[in-house]
């Protein structure tokens, strides 16, 4: 089992950049496919990138493809989403996910097992 905790959201201008941190409890991080979504009120949770186990392998959604990189640290436990160019239309609620998968060079894109508290991102035009 992994305990999930993100943070670094906030308020930021239109054009900015922020980036987010997910910190994992446990000593078995490296067996974890990482995710990252966002969740407006009212709306589904919204899928936006993936990372291998190893980090050699990532998947965005399209929405963010090009702004957004995801990356990890497995000696500090910890994932990031470093979030450029950000538009008021990605304010939302952030969330980390974790999945074990087998592979270490599989990052996943499906139904996650462990999630994170989330944390707000607010984008002012």
């Amino acid at each position: 089992q992994v305990q999930l905790v993100e943070s670094g959201g906030g308020l930021v201008q239109a054009g900015g950049s922020l980036r987010l941190s997910c910190a994992a409890s446990g000593r078995t991080f490296s067996s974890y496919a990482m995710g990252w979504f966002r969740q407006v009120p009212g709306k589904e949770r919204e899928f936006l990138a993936t990372i291998s186990r190893s980090g050699r392998n990532t998947n965005y959604a399209d929405s963010v493809k090009g702004r957004f990189t995801i990356s990890r640290d497995n000696a500090k436990n910890t994932v990031y989403l470093q979030m450029n160019s950000l538009k008021p239309e990605d304010t939302a609620v952030y969330y980390c996910a974790a999945k074990g998968v087998h592979y270490s060079d599989d990052y996943f894109i499906g139904k996650y097992d462990y999630w994170g508290q989330g944390t707000q991102v607010t984008v002012s035009s």
